[in-house]
């Protein structure tokens, strides 16, 4: 070892560099082996923090936890069965009608391009919109085509989602009930401090998280298929309920309004501009106001690294990852802000006996 350390620092960080490329390449094949399983445990887990606060709730009231537990998960899915056979049909069917008018308002969108190409030449105006046209009717074509295949996908994987599904059911039931001994049984790995420090830090980072998300999500599909509705765009149900499951995300909701606003417009441009105002607004309202009450600054992350946070999760864990990559962010950034504080402390009272002991 000591000739090791003998080394220049420049030489350590050169073997140290390889070295953890290598162990980081190993743990996405060992994460890659395991998706599927990784995939259910995260997405119980994710619902056992939003499922615990109604089990406390009726818990206080004199419930017994197991009781608790057991009733919260019926009455969620009898909701998600509701919901099953009333909604998803209905989105189905206008997913499938969107895939097929998809390709005339494309054509739509074309002629409109085009006709403003015409009045701005007979108006002496150097606008030169003929590829905008040309990649426009590529692009959309393109995404129309992985929207079909991504629609055959899921229908030919329902049987595994289907297991994937009681499997996260049955998951979620056991930590909910027995998810306290769990977590202490691996913060039992760490010193005493670090494990304290952690227990608090964990449900700032992920419980307020999702609550607050999941919140948030509620309330701006929920607005968003109201305005649509009342404005009659086409889809409204299905564009509105979209940028609910958007807002999920972070910056998600923004994302998906360019996206509905530009696809009405292909359509009817004024109401794609309609659109767009109106669920800026909204948008802007929900975010501004209700936003800082549930999220609050819990998070401390800086909004570069939220979204170098997204482009990771997305990479290694796909939809999964980017669910859960803001609040693990966060988490492991308050956790070293902890132990770097609680080192620090430590640091001034050893300062602090070491001034005493000289002045005696």
């Amino acid at each position: 070892m000591r000739p090791f350390t003998k080394l220049p620092q420049w030489w350590i960080y050169g073997l140290l560099f390889p070295l953890a490329i290598l162990n980081c390449w190993l743990a996405l094949l060992v994460f890659e082996y395991f998706r599927a399983l990784i995939t259910v445990l995260v997405i119980a887990t994710v619902l056992s923090f939003l499922l615990d606060y109604p089990v406390r709730f009726l818990s206080s009231y004199g419930m017994k936890r197991d009781r608790a537990v057991l009733s919260v998960l019926l009455v969620t899915l009898f909701v998600l069965v509701v919901l099953g056979l009333t909604l998803a049909p209905i989105l189905l069917t206008q997913l499938t009608e969107l895939a097929t008018r998809l390709p005339t308002w494309i054509v739509s969108g074309t002629e409109q391009i085009e006709a403003f190409h015409k009045w701005a030449e007979n108006r002496n105006l150097r606008i030169d919109v003929s590829g905008l046209t040309t990649q426009l009717s590529d692009r959309l074509s393109a995404q129309l085509q992985s929207l079909t295949g991504e629609i055959l996908k899921f229908g030919l994987g329902a049987a595994d989602s289907l297991l994937n599904f009681l499997l996260t059911i049955v998951l979620t039931f056991y930590l909910l009930l027995h998810g306290d001994k769990v977590w202490e049984g691996l913060f039992k790995w760490l010193p005493s401090k670090l494990s304290l420090q952690l227990r608090e830090l964990l449900p700032r980072s992920f419980h307020n998280y999702f609550v607050g998300q999941a919140t948030l999500a509620s309330l701006m599909g929920l607005s968003m298929t109201v305005a649509f509705l009342i404005l009659r765009v086409p889809f409204g149900l299905l564009f509105g309920l979209g940028v609910g499951v958007m807002t999920l995300i972070p910056f998600g909701a923004p994302f998906s309004i360019c996206m509905v606003s530009l696809l009405i417009t292909l359509n009817n441009f004024w109401l794609g501009v309609t659109v767009l105002a109106v669920a800026t607004v909204i948008d802007q309202l929900i975010e501004n106001a209700v936003a800082p009450r549930l999220m609050g600054s819990f998070i401390g992350l800086n909004p570069v690294w939220i979204l170098v946070s997204l482009l990771v999760g997305i990479k290694v864990g796909g939809v999964v990852g980017l669910l859960v990559a803001v609040p693990m962010a966060g988490f492991i950034k308050n956790a070293v802000d902890a132990v770097e504080h609680s080192r620090n402390l430590s640091k001034e009272s050893n300062a602090g006996v070491f001034v005493e002991s000289a002045d005696r």
